[in-house]
Protein backbone atom coordinates (compact mmCIF):
# COMPACT_ATOMS: atom_id res chain seq x y z
CA UNK A 1 0.00 0.00 0.00
CA UNK A 2 1.31 3.68 -1.11
CA UNK A 3 1.74 5.76 1.44
CA UNK A 4 0.60 9.28 1.16
CA UNK A 5 3.78 10.45 0.51
CA UNK A 6 3.92 8.55 -2.10
CA UNK A 7 0.78 9.52 -3.40
CA UNK A 8 1.52 13.28 -3.16
CA UNK A 9 4.70 12.82 -4.92
CA UNK A 10 2.66 11.40 -7.79
CA UNK A 11 0.20 14.04 -8.00
CA UNK A 12 2.94 16.14 -8.12
CA UNK A 13 4.69 14.32 -11.04
CA UNK A 14 1.35 14.27 -13.13
CA UNK A 15 0.95 18.06 -11.95
CA UNK A 16 4.14 18.63 -13.88
CA UNK A 17 3.69 16.90 -16.91
CA UNK A 18 0.39 18.49 -17.97
CA UNK A 19 1.27 21.95 -16.68
CA UNK A 20 1.58 24.50 -19.68
CA UNK A 21 4.86 25.60 -20.87
CA UNK A 22 5.62 29.67 -20.43
CA UNK A 23 4.93 30.00 -24.19
CA UNK A 24 1.84 27.97 -24.20
CA UNK A 25 0.80 30.09 -21.18
CA UNK A 26 1.23 33.33 -23.09
CA UNK A 27 -0.70 31.48 -26.41
CA UNK A 28 -3.92 30.38 -24.27
CA UNK A 29 -4.12 33.40 -22.66
CA UNK A 30 -3.59 35.55 -25.57
CA UNK A 31 -6.21 33.43 -27.74
CA UNK A 32 -8.77 32.78 -24.88
CA UNK A 33 -12.04 35.46 -24.51
CA UNK A 34 -13.39 35.01 -21.35
CA UNK A 35 -12.36 35.04 -17.78
CA UNK A 36 -14.12 33.74 -14.47
CA UNK A 37 -12.85 36.48 -12.01
CA UNK A 38 -13.04 35.50 -8.22
CA UNK A 39 -13.35 38.40 -5.27
CA UNK A 40 -13.93 38.48 -1.78
CA UNK A 41 -17.45 39.97 -0.97
CA UNK A 42 -17.90 42.23 2.03
CA UNK A 43 -19.05 38.79 4.45
CA UNK A 44 -16.08 37.08 3.32
CA UNK A 45 -17.86 34.90 0.71
CA UNK A 46 -16.33 34.66 -2.62
CA UNK A 47 -18.01 36.50 -5.74
CA UNK A 48 -16.84 35.44 -9.25
CA UNK A 49 -18.38 36.87 -12.31
CA UNK A 50 -17.60 36.28 -15.78
CA UNK A 51 -15.44 38.82 -18.01
CA UNK A 52 -13.53 39.82 -20.69
CA UNK A 53 -9.91 40.27 -20.20
CA UNK A 54 -6.58 40.64 -22.44
CA UNK A 55 -3.07 39.17 -21.68
CA UNK A 56 -0.12 41.26 -22.80
CA UNK A 57 2.75 38.74 -21.84
CA UNK A 58 3.53 39.69 -18.11
CA UNK A 59 -0.16 40.86 -16.57
CA UNK A 60 -3.52 40.26 -16.96
CA UNK A 61 -6.14 43.41 -18.09
CA UNK A 62 -9.45 43.93 -16.83
CA UNK A 63 -12.22 46.68 -18.42
CA UNK A 64 -14.28 46.21 -15.63
CA UNK A 65 -17.73 48.37 -14.98
CA UNK A 66 -16.94 50.80 -11.82
CA UNK A 67 -20.36 49.98 -10.38
CA UNK A 68 -20.15 46.29 -10.33
CA UNK A 69 -19.81 43.93 -7.20
CA UNK A 70 -16.12 42.92 -8.17
CA UNK A 71 -15.07 46.35 -8.42
CA UNK A 72 -16.19 47.06 -4.97
CA UNK A 73 -14.89 44.17 -3.58
CA UNK A 74 -11.67 44.82 -5.32
CA UNK A 75 -11.50 48.33 -4.06
CA UNK A 76 -12.01 46.85 -0.57
CA UNK A 77 -9.76 43.78 -0.60
CA UNK A 78 -7.69 43.66 -3.86
CA UNK A 79 -6.84 39.86 -3.95
CA UNK A 80 -7.87 38.25 -6.94
CA UNK A 81 -8.27 35.07 -8.32
CA UNK A 82 -8.47 34.64 -12.21
CA UNK A 83 -9.67 31.42 -13.96
CA UNK A 84 -9.44 31.30 -17.66
CA UNK A 85 -10.30 27.64 -18.81
CA UNK A 86 -11.52 25.64 -21.92
CA UNK A 87 -12.17 22.37 -23.48
CA UNK A 88 -15.42 20.10 -23.39
CA UNK A 89 -14.53 16.62 -22.50
CA UNK A 90 -12.86 15.90 -19.53
CA UNK A 91 -9.66 14.68 -21.64
CA UNK A 92 -9.62 18.30 -23.73
CA UNK A 93 -9.42 20.43 -20.03
CA UNK A 94 -6.81 23.17 -20.24
CA UNK A 95 -6.84 26.84 -18.30
CA UNK A 96 -4.83 28.93 -16.46
CA UNK A 97 -5.85 30.29 -13.01
CA UNK A 98 -3.97 33.24 -11.59
CA UNK A 99 -3.91 35.27 -8.52
CA UNK A 100 -2.76 38.32 -7.43
CA UNK A 101 -4.08 42.41 -6.30
CA UNK A 102 -5.45 43.82 -9.07
CA UNK A 103 -4.78 47.71 -9.62
CA UNK A 104 -6.61 50.16 -10.87
CA UNK A 105 -4.35 52.34 -13.64
CA UNK A 106 -5.87 55.13 -15.16
CA UNK A 107 -8.96 57.55 -14.86
CA UNK A 108 -11.91 55.91 -13.05
CA UNK A 109 -14.21 55.85 -15.09
CA UNK A 110 -11.92 55.75 -18.05
CA UNK A 111 -11.73 58.79 -20.10
CA UNK A 112 -9.81 57.74 -23.17
CA UNK A 113 -7.57 60.48 -22.94
CA UNK A 114 -4.07 59.24 -23.94
CA UNK A 115 -2.12 57.64 -21.41
CA UNK A 116 1.14 55.27 -21.94
CA UNK A 117 0.69 52.81 -19.10
CA UNK A 118 -2.39 51.77 -21.31
CA UNK A 119 -1.59 52.32 -24.56
CA UNK A 120 -0.86 48.20 -25.09
CA UNK A 121 -3.71 47.12 -23.12
CA UNK A 122 -6.23 49.53 -25.25
CA UNK A 123 -4.60 48.38 -28.29
CA UNK A 124 -4.99 44.81 -27.09
CA UNK A 125 -8.73 44.62 -26.04
CA UNK A 126 -9.91 47.01 -28.69
CA UNK A 127 -8.13 44.64 -31.54
CA UNK A 128 -9.81 41.64 -29.78
CA UNK A 129 -12.83 42.57 -28.73
CA UNK A 130 -14.52 46.23 -30.34
CA UNK A 131 -13.06 46.09 -34.22
CA UNK A 132 -9.57 47.97 -33.25
CA UNK A 133 -10.75 50.74 -31.29
CA UNK A 134 -12.13 50.74 -27.76
CA UNK A 135 -13.97 53.55 -27.07
CA UNK A 136 -14.58 55.41 -23.73
CA UNK A 137 -18.20 54.70 -22.28
CA UNK A 138 -17.54 56.81 -18.63
CA UNK A 139 -18.97 52.97 -16.90
CA UNK A 140 -15.41 50.98 -17.68
CA UNK A 141 -12.20 51.52 -15.59
CA UNK A 142 -8.88 49.51 -16.38
CA UNK A 143 -7.44 46.90 -13.99
CA UNK A 144 -3.72 45.41 -13.58
CA UNK A 145 -3.01 42.07 -12.53
CA UNK A 146 0.19 40.47 -12.38
CA UNK A 147 0.35 37.06 -11.23
CA UNK A 148 1.59 36.51 -7.87
CA UNK A 149 0.93 32.90 -8.26
CA UNK A 150 0.24 30.82 -11.72
CA UNK A 151 -1.26 27.34 -12.37
CA UNK A 152 -2.01 25.71 -15.64
CA UNK A 153 -3.02 22.25 -16.94
CA UNK A 154 -3.67 20.68 -20.08
CA UNK A 155 -5.10 17.51 -19.87
CA UNK A 156 -4.56 17.01 -23.64
CA UNK A 157 -0.97 15.90 -22.20
CA UNK A 158 -1.64 13.18 -19.91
Amino acid sequence: MPSSLDESSAGQRRGRRIAMSPDEVDAFLREERTCRVGTVGPDGAAHVSPLWFVWDGTALWLHSLVRAQRWADLQRDPRVTVLVDAGVEYTELRGVELSGRAVVVGDVPWTGQPDPALDEPVRLFGDKYAGGRLPADSRHAWLRIVPEKLVSWDFRKS
